[in-house]
């Protein structure tokens, strides 16, 4: 069979289309899904469920309509691949996502971040088969159901996933008596460190760079009254933290 040939006959324009279609589908409900990622910070953001979910389509179409040529067309297999099921090729996308949201999953001390991340990454790869596969009403509706779920969550407060974030340097004279300090604060203010990082130097000044999370970003007058309040900060500075888009 002729390459001219085998394009003319193995789909039909209108087949090739409607698979195309499909891809941009899923390119669009994985960027919906990451774009809230995003928004939270998260390892895994647009391009990343973007990927995600438009390989799992082009496997799925793959897997569904890749064999056709393979078959006779009263729908018998031809001879010699009896027992072939080209549905093992979407299969595997279930256990093979695993490793990607093993990437995302991190362990620091006792916590474990990116449980969510990584299964809003195996639900996307779910939802990819799904509009691969032409079912577009439950693809289109799983990514809806999952943008609402995240939205609705984090609107009610749950730990400091949900919180706001803010970076927060200050360089102090005596980092023994600040520390507590700023513990004191930090518990006034109702917030949560996420990372910290902490840097004394020979003449005797420390600098402190901290994330902080909170349900309300932490303004201007709130640090500019501790400042005022402590003789020993040399300077300081705070920045909301930008969405990060992977």
């Amino acid at each position: 069979m002729t390459l001219a040939h085998y394009l003319n006959t193995q789909f039909s324009l209108a087949q090739n289309l409607d698979f195309c279609v499909r891809l941009l589908v899923a390119c669009a409900c994985g960027a919906a899904i990451g774009a809230e990622r995003s928004r939270r910070f998260k390892e895994a953001g647009v391009r990343t469920h973007i990927v995600v979910c438009f390989a799992a389509a082009l496997i799925m179409i793959i897997s569904k309509y890749g064999f056709a040529d393979l078959t006779n067309p009263d729908g018998s297999n031809f001879p010699g691949i009896r027992g072939a099921d080209s549905a093992r090729v979407a299969a595997q996308v279930v256990s093979g996502i695993s490793f990607l949201c093993s990437a995302v999953i991190i362990k620091n001390g006792g916590s474990v971040k990116g449980l969510t991340t990584a299964a809003g990454i195996w639900l996307t790869a779910g939802i990819g088969l799904a509009i691969g596969a032409g079912m577009f009403v439950v693809g289109i509706f799983g990514t809806v159901l999952m943008n609402l779920n995240q939205f609705f969550l984090h609107k009610v407060a749950v730990g400091a996933d949900a919180y706001g974030g803010n970076r927060l340097q200050f360089t102090v004279k005596n980092g023994y008596d600040f520390n507590s300090a700023l513990e004191a604060k930090l518990k006034e203010w109702k917030a949560q460190v996420s990372e910290s990082k902490v840097t004394r130097h020979s003449d005797g000044t420390t600098d402190y760079d901290l994330t902080i999370r909170r349900r309300e970003a932490i303004s201007y007058a709130e640090i500019k009254g501790f400042m005022l309040s402590r003789e020993d900060i040399i300077s300081a500075s705070n920045s909301p933290l930008q969405p990060k888009i992977y």
